[in-house]
C-alpha cells in the first residue's frame, strides 16, 4: 500500500512545494503525526519555521494536488509556547513555503471540550475546515457517544471519524479535504471586544487573514501577528492598532488571554453537552474490586498470567489451529490452489505459470493464499482479545501494576502502552512513543520494540508452527522473548543517559466490553491490515522468485552459509525467509511455515527467535529514522543485529548441548 505511515523517510533538504497547503492541526497526541503518514503519498520532507528552531514535516497529496503540512500539539492560538506559536503561525503567509488554503483538525474522542475548543479558535481564521474525530475506538471502549452529524450543524463544517494508527477513515478524510467548509464563528465575545473587531474590520480589509483574528491576536499581544502587520502596512498603521488594542483591552495581554480562554472553554462545554452521552459504568462492585485486584501486586501478577493464558488458548489454539485448518486447508490448500493450477496450466509459458503457482515461490501460494489463509484469521483473533483487554480497562490497570518494574527499565508505567501496541504494530507503536514524556524514556522504548516485540502478524504465523510443536517450545520462544526484554531494559538504563517521569495517568472504570463493538473494530483493523499487507506479501514473493531466477539465492545462500548454516545451525534456505522477513516479517514468518518441511523443530524455534530479535520490517526502519534520528536509529540497527545473530547461535548450541530438540 503506497500512502501507509511507514513509507516516509526525513529529510533535511528544505521543501518549497507549489501547491495548496493543508495545515493537520490540534491538541498534543491527537494522532496528527499518524494521519499525516497515511494522507501523504511521497517521502516526508522536514523544513525549518522561518525564526524559530521548531522542524515541521511537509508531504504531496498527490490526491489533492496539495502539500500537508504536520504541526506540533496546540492548546491555544494565543500561547507564547514556540512549538504552538508555530502551529499558528504556520497560516500566516510565509514566503518560505506555500500559504496555508485550508485547515484539518484532528480532535481526540475521548476529550472532546479541549479539541472543540480549540476548533473554535481556529474557526476565526475564516479558512475551510474539516474536523477529523481521531481514536473513535478508545472513545466507544470509554462508552462515549458522539452525534457526529449534529455537531457538524453546529459548527457548519464536515465531520469525519478515524483510527489513525489502523488508517481507518482516512479516505472519507481525503474526499471531504476536496470542499471543505468555513466554520461558525459560535463564541460571543464581550460589546470592547466585538467593537475593536469592526475597527480592525475597516482599517484591515486588504488582509491575508482574516480581520477577526487579528483583532484578537491584537489584542492578545502576539508578536507574530505584529510582524505581519508591520510587514504588510507598515509601522505607522501597526502602532496605531497596538494603541487602540492597549486602549481597548485596559489590562495587560496576559488578562486577556485568560479571559478569552474561559470563553472557549465555557462554549466548547456547552456544545459538549450537546453532541455527546457518557455511559456511566455498571456500578457493580465485584467489578470495581476486580478493577482494583488488578493493580495490586499479590493479586494483580496471577490476573496478568491467567489472562496471558487465555489469549494463548484463544489465539494460538482455536485461532491458529482450528480457524487455520479450516480456511486455509479447506478453502486455499484444498480448492482454490488446485483450481488456480488447472485454471493457468493452458499457458505455454512455464515461467509465467511458476511465477503465479510455484509452490516453492509463485505469488498465490506464498504470497496471497498465505497472508489471508494463515495470518488473517489468527491475527483477527488477536484484534478481538486485544479489544477486549482495551475496552474492559485492564490495560491502564496493568500499567500501573508494572509501573515498579519499568522504572527498573527506565521507563514507567506508561511505557506498557507502546509495548503492549507493539504485539499489533511494532511501526505503530513507536509513533506512540511519543506520549512518553523524556527522550531516554522514548530511546529505550523504541530499542525494546525493535528487540524482541513480534507484531501481531508474527504473533499469528509464529503460534501456526508452534502449535504442531510441543508446548516446551512455545515456553521457550516467548519465555526468552520477555525475559530479554526486561533484560535488555534494565541494562538500557544503565546506558543510556537521561531521567524518567513520575506515572500520570487516567484510569477509566471497568467495563463489560460490547460484543458487537468489539467485533466490528477487530474485523476493520483486519480488513485494512490485509488491504496494505497483501500487495506487500505479493511484493515479496515476486521479488524472491524473480531473484531465484537469476540465481540471487543461490549466491547469498553461499556468501552467508558461515553464519546461517554453520553459526545458527540453520539450513540454507532460510535465506529467503530473512530476504522476506526484512520487507515483512509475518512474509517472512509465512515462508517459514512454507519451508517447515526441511527445518528440524530446534531449528524452527531459532529462526523464530530470529526473526522476532532482527530488525524489524523495512517500514518500522523508516519510521524509526524519522522519529529518533539518524544517528540513534542507526545505534539501534546495528545493536539489535548483531544481537540476533549472537542470541540464535547461543541459543543453537545451548540446546544441541543439552541434547534439548522440542520433539
Amino acid at each position: 500500500m503506497k500512502n501507509c505511515p511507514e513509507c516516509h523517510k526525513q529529510s533535511s533538504a528544505q521543501f518549497a512545494p507549489q501547491k495548496p497547503g493543508i495545515a493537520i492541526v490540534g491538541n498534543m497526541n491527537v494522532g496528527k503525526s499518524s494521519l499525516f503518514s497515511w494522507l501523504c503519498d511521497t517521502d516526508a520532507a522536514s523544513m525549518n519555521f522561518p525564526g524559530t528552531t521548531v522542524s515541521l514535516s511537509a508531504g504531496q497529496v498527490k490526491s489533492l494536488n496539495a502539500t500537508a503540512y504536520d504541526t506540533p500539539g496546540i492548546y491555544s492560538i494565543f500561547s507564547a509556547n514556540e512549538d504552538e506559536v508555530v502551529s499558528r503561525d504556520i497560516l500566516l503567509p510565509q514566503q518560505s513555503f506555500t500559504p496555508v488554503s485550508s485547515i484539518l483538525l484532528v480532535a481526540d474522542a475521548k476529550n472532546m471540550k479541549r479539541s472543540l475548543a480549540i476548533t473554535l479558535q481556529y474557526a476565526e481564521y475564516g479558512l475551510p475546515m474539516l474536523i477529523d474525530i481521531n481514536m473513535i475506538d478508545e472513545a466507544a471502549a470509554r462508552g462515549i457517544e458522539i452525534d457526529f452529524e449534529k455537531l457538524s450543524g453546529i459548527l457548519g463544517v464536515d465531520i469525519c471519524t478515524s483510527i489513525a494508527p489502523e488508517g481507518i477513515g482516512v479516505r472519507k478524510i481525503l474526499a471531504r479535504l476536496k470542499s471543505p467548509r468555513i466554520a461558525k464563528k459560535l463564541v460571543n465575545y464581550p460589546d470592547w471586544v466585538n467593537n475593536f473587531i469592526d475597527i480592525i474590520e475597516k482599517l484591515c480589509r486588504d488582509s491575508d487573514i482574516s480581520p477577526r483574528v487579528i483583532a484578537l491576536l491584537l489584542l492578545a499581544g502576539d508578536r507574530s501577528i505584529e510582524g505581519y502587520l508591520k510587514k504588510k502596512f507598515g509601522p505607522e498603521l501597526l502602532e496605531e492598532l497596538k494603541s487602540l488594542a492597549a486602549d481597548y483591552r485596559r489590562e495587560d495581554a496576559e488578562t486577556f488571554r485568560a479571559l478569552i480562554a474561559n470563553l472557549y472553554n465555557k462554549k466548547a462545554e456547552q456544545i459538549v453537552k450537546e453532541i455527546q452521552d457518557v455511559e456511566p459504568p455498571l456500578k457493580n462492585p465485584h467489578l470495581a474490586t476486580f478493577g482494583d485486584w488488578c493493580t495490586q501486586l499479590h493479586t494483580g501478577i496471577p490476573i496478568a498470567i491467567a489472562v496471558l493464558l487465555l489469549v494463548y488458548l484463544f489465539v494460538g489454539t482455536f485461532g491458529a489451529t482450528f480457524l487455520v485448518d479450516k480456511i486455509n486447508g479447506v478453502i486455499f490448500e484444498g480448492f482454490l490452489i488446485p483450481w488456480t493450477t488447472k485454471l493457468l496450466e493452458p499457458i505455454p509459458s512455464q515461467f509465467f505459470r511458476d511465477m503465479f503457482v510455484d509452490p516453492d515461490f509463485g505469488i498465490l501460494p506464498t504470497g496471497v493464499f498465505l497472508a489471508l489463509g494463515l495470518v488473517m484469521p489468527v491475527l483477527f483473533c488477536f484484534y478481538l482479545v486485544f479489544g477486549i483487554l482495551e475496552s474492559s480497562g485492564y490495560l491502564p490497570r496493568l500499567s500501573i501494576l508494572l509501573d515498579k518494574i519499568f522504572r527498573k527499565m527506565g521507563l514507567n508505567g506508561k511505557g506498557v502502552i507502546p509495548l503492549v501496541m507493539g504485539f499489533s504494530c511494532v511501526t505503530m507503536a513507536i509513533l506512540t512513543t511519543r506520549l512518553l514524556d523524556t527522550k531516554k524514556e522514548k530511546n529505550i522504548a523504541t530499542f525494546l520494540l525493535l528487540l524482541g516485540m513480534p507484531c501481531a502478524p508474527l504473533i499469528a504465523v509464529m503460534f501456526v508452527i508452534l502449535d504442531k510443536m510441543p508446548f516446551t517450545a512455545t515456553l521457550t520462544v516467548f519465555g526468552i522473548i520477555f525475559i530479554q526484554t526486561f533484560i535488555a531494559g534494565f541494562a538500557a538504563n544503565k546506558i543510556i543517559p537521561g531521567q524518567g517521569s513520575p506515572l500520570i495517568f487516567e484510569i477509566p472504570p471497568m467495563r463489560l466490553p460490547k460484543p458487537m463493538q468489539v467485533v466490528k473494530s477487530a474485523a476493520q483493523k483486519t480488513y485494512f491490515f490485509s488491504k496494505e499487507a497483501v500487495p506487500v506479501f505479493i511484493f515479496a514473493s515476486l521479488f524472491v522468485f524473480l531473484f531465484e531466477k537469476i540465481g540471487g539465492l543461490e549466491i547469498v545462500e553461499d556468501l552467508f552459509r558461515p553464519v546461517i548454516h554453520n553459526l545458527m545451525g540453520l539450513p540454507e534456505k532460510s535465506v529467503q525467509v530473512f530476504i522476506k522477513t526484512i520487507i515483512r516479517r509475518e512474509s517472512g514468518a509465512t515462508e517459514l511455515e512454507h519451508l517447515r518441511g526441511i527445518y528440524t523443530n530446534l531449528q524452527l524455534v531459532v529462526n523464530l527467535l530470529i526473526m522476532t530479535f532482527l530488525t524489524p520490517c523495512i517500514n518500522a526502519v523508516l519510521v524509526l529514522f524519522k522519529e529518533r534520528g539518524q544517528k540513534t536509529a542507526v545505534l539501534i540497527i546495528c545493536t539489535v543485529i548483531i544481537y540476533a545473530i549472537l542470541m540464535g547461535s547461543l541459543v543453537n548450541h545451548i540446546c544441541l548441548a543439552l541434547g534439548v530438540t522440542f520433539t
